[in-house]
């Protein structure tokens, strides 16, 4: 029961959980934009230039999405940091009482 709550009294967070949901779409994406990219390479429209970019969206591409996903979390870190400091000076406060 206290999980629902701190669930529902925005304690605990669940963007962290969405965020990895989000990156793993966002490494999805990337790989089929590169493989698209690398397919459209082989056709009239595209060349050499359009086949290397789409190898650079593979490899690249995850790695810019991890980091961004990698930023958000650490908001979401401090904030779960910070409330342990909270609570660890409010049971100091209550002892001393």
């Amino acid at each position: 029961m206290t999980e629902l709550q701190d669930l529902l009294s925005f304690r605990k967070m669940i963007t962290p959980m969405i965020i990895q949901i989000l990156f793993w779409i966002g490494v999805g994406l990337c790989v089929l934009f590169g493989l698209i990219s690398i397919g459209t390479s082989f056709t009239r429209f595209g060349g050499v230039s359009t086949f290397f970019s789409g190898l650079a969206i593979i490899v690249v591409g995850p790695i810019a999405v991890r980091i961004y996903c990698e930023i958000l979390i650490i908001f979401f870190r401090i904030n779960e940091t910070l409330t342990e400091i909270k609570d660890g000076l409010e049971s100091r406060r209550q002892q001393e009482q």
